[in-house]
């Protein structure tokens, strides 16, 4: 099942203000999500189901005059640093609830439904990229960091580890870790260790390294030029158009006819 970021599940997560038997309460704004987990219940009896899902939300986020990342202003916000409908979130926009209140309802919600395997996320990467996936090059259409892609990577360590701590008894799969590159293998193992989330998941470096896990559980030393730099062209590509890969590291696709497409897509502050 798929609640993260933009999806529809998720966005009615957040549907504080919406009428109707979709909004408002927290039992209307997860009516969607139950309605789908009993659809595929009734379709596939005994399927296992895991989902996707964005702890909190953030606040949407422009380029501002410098190329750097800085929070929009919102219409109908009570002023800057005010975003009250931030699933998950502590009023500001830029912040979880400290308590986690309603992202654990919902986990609980997932555990009632027999949901027991969690791959988490938080914000979004259309809105709050440098959040979602810490990076330090921007894709096309998006902005240089507010802050440093290391703090991105704890905000979401902390939040996964928390929300364990809360409930051990469902399995976590943290994201968002990417940016750690050649370090991730030592950062997840002591994660798994100490119990701080149940699995390290990775996403782009996939593209680029897909046998960093065997190479890092043999001991050896990693292929650092298959090591994925967060350039952003495996996402550059596809809002473009165009197939998405690894067009710096993997040769196939740095030869291939895309390759000029995606240099030409790349946003000036990624080149300078």
């Amino acid at each position: 099942m798929v609640a993260p970021h933009g999806y529809l599940a998720y966005e009615f997560l957040g549907a504080h203000n919406r009428p109707g038997q979709y909004g408002g309460s927290f039992e209307n704004r997860t009516r969607f999500f139950r309605e789908c987990v009993e659809a595929v219940r009734k379709a596939a009896p005994g399927l296992e189901i895991g989902v996707r899902f964005s702890i909190f939300d953030m606040i949407p986020f422009e380029k501002g005059p410098d190329g750097i990342g800085r929070p929009m202003e919102i219409k109908g916000a009570a002023g800057p640093g005010n975003y009250p409908q931030a699933f998950g979130g502590d009023g500001t926009g830029l912040a979880p609830d400290p308590e986690l209140r309603e992202p654990l309802a919902f986990l609980r919600l997932c555990r009632e439904l027999g949901i027991e395997i969690v791959c988490t996320t938080i914000a979004s990467p259309y809105y709050a990229p440098h959040a979602q996936r810490p990076a330090y090059f921007p894709v096309s259409d998006g902005y240089l960091a507010p802050e440093d892609p290391m703090v991105g990577v704890d905000r979401q360590i902390r939040v996964v580890a928390q929300a364990k701590a809360a409930m051990p008894d469902v399995a976590f799969v943290s994201a968002g870790l990417t940016a750690l590159q050649e370090y991730l293998p030592h950062v997840a193992q002591r994660l798994v260790r100490e119990g701080l989330t149940d699995f390290a998941g990775y996403g782009r470096m996939v593209l680029s390294y897909p046998d960093l896990p065997a190479d890092a559980l043999k001991g050896g030393p990693l292929e650092k030029c298959r090591i994925c730099r967060t350039f952003g062209d495996c996402t550059t590509a596809p809002r473009n158009g165009i197939v998405s890969g690894c067009y710096p590291l993997d040769g196939h696709y740095r030869s291939s006819a895309d390759a000029p497409r995606v240099r030409a897509c790349r946003s000036p502050v990624f080149l300078g």
